[in-house]
């Protein structure tokens, strides 16, 4: 039942098994086969010391080695990689002489950061006047909010005789969410509805109800920065697995599922936010099966399920659950995307017991969402296709000439192109993301380095998230600016050679 909770033990051994990587108390653990196949896929196969240690710095700034990992015996390494022990003894001691790996005697070799590594905690909101702000991927509102304002008065009116608290949500919003869910292909009942202050709130709230300090949260790296810190503010342990332009890899999920037995999962499954990957139909259910075994909350964020740039829109996550796999699955949804983030409504659907308990905590941070947002939401909930009609189309442009624009000015960055969501996940093939960004700013263009979406501090510093949110000729402009201060240098601090030929 969706209000259940589940109670469970922490496995607090060590793991024998030197073939899987797996989480053990307080201690994460990477296999030496895992890292093997890893790394052989960077360097190819019996990498020297000094290829080993760039490899697996590659990895772990990618976001693909959590930090504070025990790394493999040498010995049990080096048999994966088929190389001599003294191959990876050099190459430990590379990692540590840069700071990516820590020692201690009758403890192993685990991975860390340089100092100073990690990023700033968050970046302003707001952009300086004449600044390009490429930190923040979020439209503008549509024309038919003008005319939603206009619809919505009468009933504002009606509202003001009443004391305007609905903790709950406007009864006609939420049941509107739930119409929508039902045209998207998921049955859902007004009772399934919570209305918040936004998805973030959403995330909150849930989070905190289902977890409890010390509960182990898996989450994907990199993912909303947002999320994660009311994550890390709930108390919970996160367990990041990485998540790239090609997807996910299922397989290192469904084991850390088993391995770790998490309270919650937090995953964007729809255009992931910053990757813009899309969670294909076996994916979803194979995790489906995973945490219905392990017992796991699963808290889906589909805030971007809508912004399908190429193809129909991915149906609801719960869609493809069973009815004892549905139980376990709580999503959050907003208009921050399709319509506006200044329109602060987000919502909740799960079961209605849990929607009712979700309530009676929200009561203690905001006693319920504005009621002038949730009429005007109601307004522009029925032309949602409409609005999307416009504006997905203006993204698709938006996004390809930011794509243009960075193959004339900056060519030797990478990226993939997402087939949805509002961003490119750029390769700067080097570790200046938080350099770059800081510079910038002097240049007119406001970023937020790929560090600020990761997992554990300081990974993806080699990545910038790139919004294609406004139009064509600003975002030129703005990737001028960037190969402007590029050219005309960074801190020495933040230099070294194209990843992954850094000198140790």
């Amino acid at each position: 039942m969706a209000e259940m909770r589940v109670v469970r033990s922490l496995d607090t051994t060590s793991s024998a098994m030197s073939g899987t990587g797996v989480a053990t108390g307080n201690t994460r653990t990477l296999g030496s086969r895992q890292l093997a196949g890893q790394v052989t896929a960077i360097t190819g196969p019996h990498p020297g010391y000094r290829a080993l240690a760039q490899g697996v710095r590659a990895l772990l700034l990618d976001g693909r080695i959590p930090l504070h990992t025990r790394l493999p015996a040498e010995r049990e390494l080096a048999t994966a990689l088929e190389v001599s022990r003294a191959t990876v003894t050099a190459a430990y001691d590379l990692l540590r002489e840069g700071g990516y790996a820590l020692s201690r005697r009758g403890a192993g070799t685990w991975t860390g950061l340089p100092e100073g590594a990690a990023p700033a905690s968050v970046a302003g909101y707001q952009a300086p006047d004449g600044v390009i702000d490429l930190a923040m991927a979020a439209p503008s509102a549509p024309a038919e909010l003008a005319a939603a304002f206009e619809l919505a008065g009468p009933e504002l009116a009606c509202h003001a005789t009443t004391n305007g608290y609905h903790p709950l949500g406007l009864p006609e919003l939420r049941a509107a969410v739930a119409e929508r869910y039902t045209r998207r292909g998921l049955p859902t009942l007004p009772e399934q509805i919570l209305i918040t202050t936004g998805a973030q709130s959403a995330v909150s709230l849930v989070v905190n109800l289902l977890g409890r300090p010390g509960d182990r949260a898996v989450v994907e790296s990199p993912s909303y920065p947002n999320a994660l810190d009311a994550v890390r503010h709930a108390g919970l342990r996160i367990t990041p697995v990485p998540v790239t332009e090609d997807g996910w890899d299922v397989e290192l999920l469904e084991c850390t599922l088993r391995q770790t037995a998490p309270r919650l999962a937090y995953l964007i499954p729809d255009f992931q936010n910053p990757t813009g990957a899309l969670m294909s139909t076996e994916q979803r259910t194979r995790l489906l099966r995973a945490a219905r075994t392990t017992g796991t909350w699963l808290l889906i964020d589909e805030t971007m399920a809508e912004m399908a740039l190429e193809g129909p829109a991915p149906a609801p996550f719960v869609s493809l659950a069973h009815p004892g796999e549905a139980e376990q699955i709580v999503t959050v949804g907003s208009l921050s995307k399709t319509h506006w983030g200044g329109l602060r409504i987000g919502w909740v659907r799960a079961g209605s017991r849990l929607v009712n308990e979700l309530a009676a905590l929200r009561i203690h941070v905001d006693l319920a969402p504005s009621l002038v947002d949730q009429v005007l939401a109601k307004t522009l909930l029925p032309g949602m296709d409409d609005v999307l009609r416009t504006r997905l189309p203006l993204l698709r442009e938006r996004r390809d000439a930011l794509a243009d624009s960075l193959s004339r000015h900056l060519p030797e960055w990478r990226w993939q192109t997402p087939v949805g969501g509002l961003s490119l996940w750029v390769d700067l093939g080097r570790p200046i993301a938080g350099a770059l960004a800081q510079a910038a700013l002097a240049h007119g263009v406001n970023l937020q380095p790929g560090s600020r979406f990761a997992a554990d501090a300081g990974t993806h510093e080699h990545r910038l998230r790139l919004p294609f949110v406004h139009e064509p000729e600003r975002t030129q402009e703005a990737v001028r600016r960037l190969a402007a201060t590029l050219d005309a240098g960074l801190p020495a601090v933040t230099g070294g050679q194209n990843r992954p030929h850094w000198v140790a």
